[in-house]
């Protein structure tokens, strides 16, 4: 577990529990588990640059390391950000104020540059308005510079209502709303299925294989025997049925009062056995042609932000914003209302 660290200055002492057939693996678990995220290149690049030490010296990626053993990190600066203000990114603002903005993103936009998503993102497009720039480094958030305003984030392929913060106050009143959990949310999922009202309340982890996907099947706080699962969090999401499409499909509302990663997309799949319907990393294509080929069309997981509502830090006042199902998903819920209709005469 870390024995201390500093800003940009990590040390940990390795535990028998700890992944530690090779060096390069075990110092991504032991930062993950430590809130600073970095990926498996960027540690064979510092490994190879001599910023990684096993009992205060220099060793390769590929060595085994033991328990009790101390490791210490330092992470490379990141490199100044090329991110750009882009104009033409269409941002559909459904309130403003000179404190923040409430978006209704669609699907298919990045929130933020990510790898593979250099520009063309929402932040690009918030760059090119007024009141936004960059702000500089902050080492207990690396990256948090190229994020301008950016308290949470929609997956790509999910659309609806997200809320940026235009200055400093107004951001960190925001992160610690949605850090005690002081923010209403609910989104309309289309899923695969005959869905049920429940409240699942479980841990939430990466996936112990798996690094593009989060699971809830987590054992103990800390993974199942051998897999790599850091530091799951509690997740709790309220579940309520809105319209049965006979066996193929319902919709359904969802309610958050915890927000990890991908935390409905992982609740609906794994514990309602229900997946999003087109959901690409949980789901599964649907048996039936008809609605296989209504999830093929609708081209992303039918999920979207629909309610978002919370005290303004500024005015004190409570402010609330609904959205309406966007066009794709509109289509998609008048197939399944059809092809109900049709299967039920």
């Amino acid at each position: 577990m870390a024995a201390g660290a500093g800003a940009l200055h990590f040390r940990f002492r390795v535990d028998d529990g700890d992944p530690r057939d090779r060096l390069d693996k075990l110092v991504v678990h032991l930062l993950e588990r430590a809130g600073h995220a970095a990926s498996r290149a960027a540690v064979q690049r510092w490994i190879a640059a001599g910023r990684v030490l096993v009992d205060g010296e220099p060793a390769r990626a590929s060595v085994a390391v033991r328990a009790s053993a101390l490791v210490e990190v330092r992470p490379e600066e990141p490199s100044p950000s090329p991110t750009a203000a882009e104009p033409d990114v269409v941002i559909p603002v459904v309130y403003e104020d000179e404190h923040l903005l409430v978006i209704d993103k669609p699907a298919g936009l990045v929130v933020h540059p990510a790898r593979g998503h250099a520009s063309g993102t929402l932040v690009n497009g918030l760059l090119a308005l007024p009141g936004f720039a960059l702000a500089p480094a902050d080492p207990r958030d690396p990256m948090g510079h190229v994020r301008p305003g950016i308290v949470h984030r929609l997956d790509r392929g999910t659309s609806g209502l997200l809320v940026v913060a235009k200055d400093e106050p107004t951001r960190e009143a925001l992160k610690d709303r949605f850090a005690r959990h002081a923010i209403e949310r609910e989104y309309a999922a289309i899923v695969a299925g005959e869905a049920r009202d429940a409240t699942y309340d479980t841990l939430h982890g990466r996936h112990p294989t798996d690094r593009l996907r989060f699971t809830s099947w987590i054992r103990g706080g800390a993974g199942a025997p051998g897999s790599h699962v850091a530091a799951p969090r509690r997740a709790v999401t309220h579940v309520r049925v809105i319209e049965r499409l006979g066996d193929a499909a319902t919709v359904v509302a969802c309610s958050l009062e915890t927000g990890r990663t991908h935390q409905i997309r992982v609740h609906l799949a794994e514990r309602g056995r229900t997946p999003v319907l087109g959901d690409p990393l949980y789901g599964k294509p649907p048996k039936k042609p008809a609605v296989r080929a209504i999830a093929e069309e609708l081209g992303r997981q039918a999920l979207h932000a629909r309610v978002l509502g919370f005290i303004h830090p500024a005015t004190q006042k409570p402010v609330r914003w609904e959205s309406a199902l966007p066009a794709d998903m509109r289509k998609a819920l008048d197939q399944l209302r059809a092809l109900a209709t049709r299967s039920s005469i």
